[in-house]
Parts: C-alpha cells; sequence; structure tokens
C-alpha cells in the first residue's frame, strides 16, 4: 500500500533548522513565506535533490559511472517520496535548434502527419507527384543512351549509423554479391568495416546492364527486385567502361536532361532515382516516398544543407568587408583580406576585371555592381583566361574564379585560433537563409503539405491559429482513420500551451528567445501532456509575470496535473495560488539565520488563524501593502 504522506525528519540544508514535516500525497501544496525564509532549500534542495540521488541508485552500476554521484541532502529521513521533477524560473536552454515545437513534442507529432497524410508536390513546377508504375520506371530507364553501361541499385540503408555487418551476411545469403557502400562499389564479401557512429548510405547492386532493346525482359526483372528490396525506389548508375561513374544520365538523343549530374535526392551525382510511390512526369524527377526524418531540421534526410537545418547563415557581409570605399580593390579595400597582394593573386583578379570589364584602379565605391559581385562572389562556371607575365614571356592558364569570400569563408573555417576567427568574425553578419529562406527544411520536405499548408507554414501560425487550423481539417475517410491518433495529441498539446496561456507563441519560436516564464510554462504543458502519475512536480513560482487571468488557467493546470494523480508543491508568494492549494506551508519567521522554520502549516482558514505566521497576518488583512498616495517625480534630463 504506497503511503498517504511525505514525512520529513530534520531537514537541515542551508539556513533550514531541523524542520521535520508531513505533506499529503496527491495534493496541490504551497510553499510560502517571506524571501530567504528556507522555501527552496526545503523543496528544491531537500525534496528535488533527495529524488534525485534515489533515482540515480536505481539505475545499474555501468550507467552510475557516466552520471556522477549525487551528495545526500542533509537530512535525517524522507519517506514516501515519489519520483522528482523540478519546473524551475530558467531559461529552456541556448541550443538554437530547440523551438516551441520541438520542447512540447509538437513538432514530432506534426512531422507524422506531414509523413502519413501529406500530399507531395514536384519542387520544380509545383504539380502534385503521383505514383510511377513499373512500366514507366522500365521505360524512362531505356531511354538512356544506346549501349551505356548501368547499374541497378536499391537503397537499403540511408545516412544511417551503424556496421551492417548482419545486413551484408544477409544479402549474400539472398544472392546478391556488390554493394556501393558510400558512393564505392565493393564486393560483399570483402565490404569495409565500417564505422558505427558515422552516417552511411548503403545500396545493393542488384543487376549489371548494357542499354540495348533486347534487356526489356531482364530489365524487368532487376527493377522488380531492386523495388522490393528498395521498398518501392530504385536507382540508376550510369557507369564507364572501368566502373566509374559517369556525371550525366542523359537520354539518348535529348542530351542532358534537367537535373542531371547533379546530387538528387536519396542519391549522388549522376544517379537517376526512380520510385514506384513519387514520381513528376512533367519534371524528369523523382522522389523518395515522405518519412518522418524527411520533416525534422535537426536530420540530414531533412534539413536544408546550406544553413544546416537552422534558418540562419552567417556569412560575410560586404557592407562590412569595405568600410573605406575609396580605396582601390588592390588597395585592401575589402578589408578582412588582410595581407599585401602578391603578383600571383593579382594575376587572377586582373584576369577576373578583363573578363567583365572594369579597371581595377578604380575607387571601390565606383565599381558597377557587377564588378563587385565578381569579385566577391565570384563568377560560377564560367571559364577565364588568366596571364601570367615573367621574364620569359607570357604563361596563359584558364581556371574559374570562386570570388573573395569564398576564399575568406575557408580561412575562418580553418582558423585554428580564437583571435583569428574574431577577427574574421567582425565583418560577418548572421541573415536569413537565402535557399530555404528561414523555414530550415530542405525544397523536398516544404513541398509536402496538407490541406494546402506546408509544415513551415503551419508552424509560424500562432498556437491559437494553430488550434483552429487543426480543428479545421479536411480529411478523406481513409485519410481521417491514419490521421485520428496523431491529430488527437496535437490537438492536446496545443490545448495545454492555450491553457498556461501562451497561445500567442508560435511553434517555431526559437528557445533561447523565450523568457524565463515562458520556459517555465512550456516545460509544465509539456509535463501534463506526457500523462505521468504519482510523480512529484516541484515549481519555482510560476505565476510571476503573469496577468490575473494566465494566473486562474495556470492554477486550473496545476490542479489537473494534482487530479492525475501527482503531487504539485509550488514555491509561490501569489494569493490566489495560496487560496487554490489544498495545503499551505509557510516558513519563517524571518529571512536567513532568523528563518528556516516552518511557522504554519494547514489549509487557508489553519494560516490566516495562525498567530505566528507574517504570511497569515497579511491574509486576514491585518496588514496591507498600501499603494503610495505620493509618486516621486522621474526628471528626463533634456537633450
Amino acid at each position: 500500500m504506497e503511503p498517504r504522506t511525505i514525512t520529513v525528519k530534520g531537514a537541515r540544508e542551508h539556513n533550514l533548522q531541523s524542520v521535520s514535516l508531513k505533506l499529503p500525497r496527491g495534493k496541490l501544496i504551497c510553499l510560502t513565506g517571506v524571501s530567504g525564509s528556507g522555501k527552496s532549500s526545503f523543496a528544491f534542495d531537500t525534496l528535488f535533490a533527495e529524488g534525485q540521488r534515489r533515482y540515480l541508485e536505481s539505475l545499474s552500476s555501468y550507467a552510475r559511472q557516466f552520471l556522477g554521484q549525487l551528495a545526500k541532502p542533509d537530512v535525517d529521513q524522507i519517506t514516501g517520496l515519489s519520483p522528482a521533477i523540478a519546473i524551475q524560473q530558467k531559461t529552456s536552454g541556448w541550443n538554437p535548434r530547440s523551438t516551441v515545437g520541438t520542447i512540447t513534442q509538437i513538432h514530432d507529432y506534426l512531422r507524422v502527419l506531414f509523413a502519413r497524410v501529406g500530399r507531395q508536390h514536384c519542387t520544380g513546377c509545383g504539380e502534385p507527384i503521383r505514383a510511377q508504375t513499373r512500366e514507366q520506371i522500365i521505360a524512362r530507364i531505356l531511354e538512356l543512351e544506346e549501349d551505356a553501361k548501368i547499374l541497378v541499385l536499391a537503397p537499403v540503408v540511408r545516412g544511417q549509423k551503424g556496421e551492417y555487418r548482419d545486413l551484408f551476411d544477409d544479402m549474400i545469403r539472398q544472392g546478391y554479391a556488390r554493394a556501393r557502400i558510400d558512393g564505392e562499389v565493393a564486393a560483399l564479401s570483402e565490404a569495409p568495416a565500417l564505422a558505427r557512429h558515422v552516417r552511411h548510405d548503403i545500396e545493393i547492386v542488384v543487376d549489371r546492364l548494357v542499354i540495348s532493346s533486347k534487356i526489356r525482359a531482364r530489365l524487368a526483372e532487376a527493377v522488380e527486385a531492386a523495388l522490393k528490396l528498395g521498398e518501392g525506389t530504385l536507382i540508376v548508375q550510369v557507369v564507364d567502361g572501368d566502373g566509374v561513374a559517369k556525371r550525366s544520365v542523359g537520354s539518348k538523343g535529348k542530351g542532358k536532361k534537367k537535373g542531371a549530374g547533379k546530387k538528387t535526392k536519396g542519391g549522388r551525382a549522376g544517379d537517376l532515382l526512380l520510385s514506384s510511390h513519387y514520381g513528376c512526369a512533367k519534371c524528369d524527377v523523382s522522389f523518395e516516398s515522405p518519412s518522418p526524418q524527411l520533416f525534422s531540421f535537426n536530420s540530414p534526410a531533412g534539413m536544408c544543407l546550406t544553413c544546416d537545418g537552422l534558418g540562419t547563415t552567417y556569412d560575410f557581409d560586404p557592407d562590412l568587408m569595405v568600410p573605406n570605399p575609396r580605396k582601390t580593390f588592390l588597395k585592401l579595400a575589402v578589408a578582412p583580406m588582410r595581407t599585401r597582394i602578391g603578383r600571383w593573386r593579382r594575376h587572377i583578379f586582373r584576369g577576373v576585371a578583363k573578363h567583365v570589364g572594369f579597371d581595377l584602379k578604380t575607387p571601390w565605391g565606383k565599381l558597377p555592381e557587377e564588378a563587385k559581385h565578381a569579385l566577391l562572389y565570384g563568377l560560377g562556371e564560367r571559364h577565364i583566361q588568366y596571364d601570367w607575365r615573367w621574364s620569359g614571356g607570357v604563361y596563359r592558364h584558364g581556371d574559374t574564379f570562386a570570388g573573395v569570400i569564398a576564399d575568406l569563408r575557408e580561412k575562418h573555417r580553418k582558423a585554428k585560433s580564437n583571435f583569428v576567427r574574431a577577427y574574421y568574425e567582425k565583418f560577418m553578419r548572421k541573415a536569413i537563409c537565402p535557399d530555404c529562406g528561414g523555414a530550415r527544411l530542405n525544397a523536398q520536405a516544404l513541398a509536402v503539405q496538407v490541406c494546402g499548408i506546408n509544415l513551415c507554414e503551419l508552424s509560424t501560425l500562432s498556437i491559437e491559429q494553430a488550434v483552429d487550423f487543426i480543428e479545421g481539417l479536411e480529411l478523406g475517410p481513409t485519410e481521417r482513420i491514419i490521421a485520428e491518433d496523431v491529430v488527437k495529441e496535437i490537438r492536446g498539446r496545443l490545448g495545454f500551451l492555450l491553457d498556461v496561456g501562451l497561445g500567442y507563441l508560435t511553434l517555431d519560436r526559437s528557445a533561447p528567445t523565450l523568457s524565463g516564464g515562458e520556459s517555465q510554462r512550456i516545460r509544465l504543458a509539456s509535463q501534463i501532456g506526457a500523462g505521468l502519475v504519482g510523480v512529484l512536480y516541484i515549481l519555482d513560482e510560476p505565476s510571476i509575470g503573469l496577468h490575473a487571468r494566465d494566473n486562474e488557467r495556470l492554477l486550473d493546470s496545476l490542479l489537473r496535473l494534482r487530479d492525475l494523480g501527482n503531487t504539485v508543491i509550488v514555491v509561490e508568494h501569489d494569493e490566489q495560488t495560496m487560496r487554490t492549494a489544498d495545503e499551505i506551508v509557510d516558513f519563517g519567521p524571518g529571512p536567513g539565520v532568523r528563518g528556516g522554520k516552518v511557522t504554519a502549516q494547514g489549509d487557508l482558514a489553519t494560516i490566516r488563524a495562525s498567530k505566528k505566521s507574517i504570511t497569515g497576518r497579511y491574509l486576514r488583512g491585518d496588514e496591507e501593502i498600501e499603494v503610495p498616495k505620493k509618486r516621486r517625480v522621474v526628471r528626463r534630463e533634456k537633450k
């Protein structure tokens, strides 16, 4: 039988003077008293600390060696203590990847919702993606150049960590001999040892073919096997005679296809990705079927690769790089270049100036925008001729030009000294990611919509607007069955955020920008959503900064936690919280060494009747904090 009380004997942490208490379990308990009287020492440094210590003691010795040991609080005995969770007044962390959606786990459920009932659209033309039949896949492969040598690959591992020795053995037993492992084709019997903590891509080589009109039957068998092994997705890699991948997979008579030679979603340069699930016939592009990982900006499968899922980039700003536009480029108008431009670099810049058509002796402020852009950001894939003059004549050579900023990025990335890195960062500024526009996700994830809205657009809605959207979801009969449980969880967690007065926040709000009170209420809403029972919750002044209306919502949430079967202890000065609590413990009578004692304990009537309790005197109305009749006049200095 579970104990009905939490019994504490002889608590002496900090200024507590051998406090002994019996607290009822399953109740809302308010610890109050003057500041410094020992409330937090009792709640956090005694009850919570002992709860954490006992939890660590329950773990195996192997786990404890990594977690360390917690000191036992200075207390004689505590009995009836439940697993403890503290929700304190502090920010939720400085990790820029954490958002309101991830902290409350709403984003996790939204990822499942979009993966299961979302409608994929083409990233190129925006048209809805439809499944490709096996005949369409075969016809697309046969469009490749005549006599082209190809590998038909079945992707079985995509960006996952592990050694995969069992997978290789299983594939050998099924009759497969080769696999492309992280871009390199190798025999399965001689597969390299993979690092367990590194992400790998593994594609099984189903067949090796030469494109001709006579291979249709064999190709059909290879496609069928690859789609089965790759769960609806296959990859075609065009190789040369030595087995080296070619750069493009153009169709015969059509030259290079749009997107050929680029890294496709789920493949590598030169791959042709084909799927029986999703494909755009208009743009001739295939996609892997959406998975929850696709909608995570913390996963390589879903994050924008330009900003690594942060939504912002930290890059060199041209306005900061040129403090004195009256200087010429060769006189170091671009300040972070630092050192004098030598002969070799000078002839490179002269080649760029000759190609674009401007004079390097012109002051930076008078250069045309095209010239500035060429010097800073380069000329892309354009081939430039450079003239290197020396005593033996002129040496002409050609190359591309990446730009000054590309060189500075590399120097900043490789800088080992904090001093050097800080120097470059003086010329850098945070900006919205140019590729994802701050959405954090890649193009395929943003092309999936539910009721005409993608995950990023939904995350920018306020909590109140998101509730309206979820309530108004128009799903088909099948989609409604699939999404029923997920929508229920999303609706409940959004409702908890509304209950604690956070309806104005958005799900994409970054954790470092939240105030301490907002962070605490978000964690409180997360705990309500978790539905734990038999837990001891300890909160540190959750009413700070709340409007009276929101305070009522907060108390309703605390009562809901209590009604679930939990014990809720609140360190609080708020009168409304005291009137709502089932039990009040008043510490005092003063702060510091004059406190550390329990002056009164019981319900509201007991505290009001106590003559020793300072809180009781204020609750009775014997004492009050008067509103000043005259305010001090604030004098503003004249500018």
